[in-house]
């Protein structure tokens, strides 16, 4: 059995899209996955699945949430040792205001040549580190006052994108690990 973590992008943010973790705790269930607890009200869930692929659990989670909600929305999924390896690969380790840093994570690993042209990191220098499947991003001035990475990267990248700050990063772990 692995243990999975699913990244809902786009519910419950500024009252558009509205979907109960009750109704997403349902969905894991329904696709037969077990022990879903869910953080915070944006879509972020632990669960255990047998079987089956992280990408194909990001579609069937997807389908799950249209079919009981009618939302359409972006679902990515991580397995545990993913997102601790995200947690130990983070470059600003320095930063300790997990509201100022962020994780931006990709649904596919950028092609290197689009990585190469268009180096998210160019738009905050020394701010912004691409890493394995994940962008990571200091913001000492808020998300707010700083570059939009996400938009920029699905543009030039080519590939979805969903940001976590650290404290709800860590606080994904702890709950993947208990």
């Amino acid at each position: 059995m692995a243990r999975y973590i699913a990244l809902i992008r786009g519910i419950n943010v500024g009252g558009r899209q509205q979907l109960a973790m009750a109704d997403l705790r349902a969905v894991l269930a329904g696709l037969g996955c077990t022990g879903a607890r869910t953080l915070l009200q944006s879509g972020n869930a632990v669960f255990d699945a047998e079987g089956r692929p992280a990408g194909r659990l990001e579609q069937d989670i997807a389908a799950g949430i249209a079919e009981l909600a009618g939302l359409s929305v972006r679902c990515l999924v991580r397995e545990q040792a993913e997102l601790d390896a995200v947690i130990a690969a983070n470059p600003f380790g320095h930063v300790t205001d997990g509201a100022r840093l962020y994780a931006l994570f990709l649904s596919d690993q950028p092609d290197p040549r689009l990585v190469a042209e268009h180096d998210p990191a160019g738009l905050d220098p020394g701010r912004i580190s691409v890493g394995d499947r994940v962008i990571y991003h200091w913001v000492p001035d808020g998300y707010s006052n700083a570059p939009q990475v996400a938009p920029y990267t699905e543009k030039k990248l080519a590939v979805a994108v969903t940001a976590r700050n650290w404290n709800t990063v860590t606080k994904l772990a702890a709950l993947a690990s208990s």
